[in-house]
């Protein structure tokens, strides 16, 4: 099935009731239906639902539709984005040992990544800019995996995963990928090397501003039994579950059972099983939502960089952008909703121009049915230092764009007004 059918269909073929939607599944528990049958579910022999910290039957329904929409082999939903990219993170990396990212990440993510992991004594390894070759002089014998987001948030540059999927693979470490802001239906990152896909499930899977959520999804394909000296959590018996070898005893999903089986278990980072079915109503709708904020954001963009009272404009659209060659090479040249650009007259105008929108909503989120504003050098990325603010590529100017669903003459009225207040220009 094409991928507007799977995210309709996909994970779910009815059950008793003949329920057309998923149902909600708001129990804490199962009923087992025997000791025997107990035995085998909690040593990992059968798969069968019980206490619902591990598995419950509409997220279960989520993650089978975000693992084939992601072409991986399966998948594990957290009760938030952060959840699955910490989890995504600690379930290979322990202290001792490194991680490689490229720099521009998610504001949260890079706290994460430069302070969080450091007091549990992981060092996250920052390279100067995203290209293979400067990854590759952070990786030794100590690294764990290889990160990146596949298109960076907010800065908008697209990442060459296939080649940092060579480089990661050479050196005998997994590439973990942040597609929330590509989508599945826009980019595929498993497809192209990667070997752990992370989404914030908050963002356009879920669509409306209504939930919070994460998944992990594995591609089933990195040879963890042959790196058994890096990877000892998946090669050496698991003693919490009678000596379970996760590269052994699940060779295809070694990765998120372990996943599951140590990090939701002992952590508990699980998603609701309402916000499952939210995001399950988003993904319904997902395919149909892109094509207008794409088109939205276009429009934005075209008007954006014929405007005098505009300094810059980045989107991934225009030929003179830095990505532009990695949008037809890994996107079909389709470019994501989510655009930032620079107010004239610097940070304070950038501020004048947030406080002055009407109709877009001054909000954190992004791929919301809403159109949204952010300035992010004073919310988002505001713990982060001039240094650190260059290395991720956010201008103190800088404002992010979230086109939504509106009628794009009624967002252009708005960005003309606000642009006149930021700046005192006459309209464009």
């Amino acid at each position: 099935m094409r991928d507007e059918t799977v995210a309709i269909h996909g994970g779910y073929a009815g059950e008793a009731t003949g329920a057309g939607a998923v149902p909600i599944y708001q129990t804490v528990s199962h009923e087992l239906e025997s000791a025997e049958v107990a035995g085998r579910i909690f040593d990992l022999e059968q798969p069968g639902f019980h206490y619902n910290r591990l598995a419950n039957p509409t997220n279960d329904v989520l993650e089978r539709r975000m693992a084939a929409l992601e072409h991986g082999t399966g998948a594990l939903s957290y009760a938030s984005g952060m959840a699955a990219v910490y989890q995504a993170v600690r379930n290979l990396a322990t202290a001792g040992s490194n991680v490689v990212t490229v720099p521009n990440l998610y504001g949260a993510t890079y706290t994460l990544f430069a302070h969080g992991l450091a007091e549990e004594g992981i060092e996250a390894r920052f390279s100067t800019d995203d290209r293979p070759e400067a990854v590759a002089r952070l990786i030794d014998d100590d690294t764990r995996l290889v990160y990146c987001e596949s298109i960076g948030n907010p800065a908008g540059n697209l990442v060459d995963l296939a080649a940092l999927a060579e480089v990661a693979h050479e050196a005998g470490v997994p590439l973990v990928v942040d597609n929330t802001m590509a989508t599945p239906l826009l980019l595929k990152p498993i497809d192209h090397g990667a070997d752990v896909v992370v989404h914030s499930l908050t963002k356009f899977v879920g669509g409306h501003g209504t939930l919070l959520g994460g998944v992990v999804v594995d591609a089933g394909r990195f040879p963890w039994g042959d790196h058994p000296g890096r990877f000892p959590m998946l090669n050496e018996p698991e003693p919490a579950f009678h000596g379970v070898v996760y590269a052994r005893d699940f060779p295809e999903r070694a990765y998120l059972v372990r996943c599951r089986t140590v990090g939701m278990r002992n952590g508990g980072p699980t998603l609701a099983p309402f916000n499952a079915f939210l995001a399950l109503q988003g993904l319904e709708t997902l395919a149909v939502r892109l094509e207008r904020q794409m088109a939205n954001a276009r429009a934005v963009a075209e008007y954006l960089r014929d405007d005098p009272r505009v300094a810059w404009v980045s989107y991934a659209g225009f030929p003179d952008h830095p990505s532009h060659d990695l949008v037809a090479r890994y996107l079909g040249g389709r470019c994501p909703s989510v655009l930032t650009f620079g107010v004239a007259g610097g940070y304070e105008a950038g501020l004048a121009f947030f406080d002055a929108v009407q109709l877009f909503k001054r909000m954190l989120n992004l791929g919301d049915t809403r159109s949204l504003v952010v300035h992010p050098a004073s919310t988002t990325h505001r713990q982060l230092g001039p240094a650190d603010l260059e290395a991720v590529g956010i201008r103190p100017d800088m404002i992010r764009l979230s086109l939504g669903l509106e009628h794009v003459d009624d967002l252009l009225d708005d960005l003309d007004q606000a642009l006149g207040t930021a700046t005192g220009g006459p309209p464009a």
